[in-house]
Order: structure tokens, then sequence, then C-alpha cells
């Protein structure tokens, strides 16, 4: 499955953005959808993950409550809407997919998109 992320740019902190992660070739609702990010400087930290269906959903505790992951598999498309944005969240973001749900290492996934750019202004 090939993955696009798209959506990211300058916001001020407060303020909202919604990331989409398309997903071309295999069919989107054969795999679990996730959001990492990388800040400069930092190792690539998991963000969020949905399962298949959309029926379960889990966060890192730094975006939970902001963050929301959803998917439209009709569309083939994964979406991050965060609001509330600080500066630290500041990064790259990245969507993934693997066939199991409720992986946050970014080892265990084996299928990535091109990372976009947030970036959150004080």
């Amino acid at each position: 499955v090939q993955l696009q992320a798209s959506g990211g740019g300058l916001v001020q902190a407060g303020g909202s953005l919604r990331l989409s992660c398309a997903a071309a070739g295999r069919a989107a609702n054969l795999y679990a959808m996730a959001w990492f990010r990388r800040a400069p400087g930092k190792e690539r930290e998991f963000v969020a993950s949905i399962s298949r269906t959309g029926s379960a959903t889990y966060y890192a505790d730094s975006v939970k409550g902001r963050f929301t992951i959803s998917r439209d598999n009709a569309k083939n498309t994964v979406y991050l809407q965060m609001n509330s944005l600080k500066p630290e969240d500041t990064a790259v973001y990245y969507c993934a997919a693997r066939v199991v749900f409720l992986a946050t290492r970014d080892s265990e996934y084996p299928h990535w998109g091109q990372g976009t750019q947030v970036t959150v202004s004080s």
C-alpha cells in the first residue's frame, strides 16, 4: 500500500489543522493506520492509531483530548484532526500502516508515507 500524507502547514498556538493520509494500492480497510511525528532533534514518536474498521482508537498521552484520528474507508483516507495546537506539536507528521491494530513503535509499521510539516507558532 502506498501512503500520501497532506494537510500540514503553519498555524498559531491554539489553532487547528487536519491532516489527511490517502492510501493507494491495496484497500485501506485491510490495514490499521497510525500517525507518528518527528520533532527537530528528537526521535520519531507515536501519536495515534485506528483499527481497520475505525471502531477502536489509541492516543499518546501528549495529544489525548486534543487530537482525533478517524478514517473513511470508502475514500481510502485516514485523518488526524488536531485542535488546541501547541508549539511543542511542531514536527513532521507521518502516516503508517500495518495489518494488526495497536502498535506504538515505528519499527512495527512496514508501510509509510512521506511526512507533512506542521509548525505551530507561539
